[in-house]
């Protein structure tokens, strides 16, 4: 089960930076989580200053 991030985002970038795995990147509109890289750690959702991001 891979964290997600929704549309509460606010394209900061503090997560990017905490993600051990590199598995977030850019998106079109905000920060994506790569499923298939994320492994589950929180340290993202952690970092998130406005709470948007979840596991899914």
């Amino acid at each position: 089960m891979a964290y997600v991030i929704n549309d509460d985002c606010i394209s900061c970038g503090s997560c990017e930076g905490e993600c051990p795995v590199e598995a977030i990147s850019m998106g079109d509109e905000h920060y994506m989580i790569n499923a298939d890289l994320c492994t589950d750690c929180g340290t993202c959702a952690d970092a998130c200053p406005v709470e948007a991001i979840h596991a899914e």
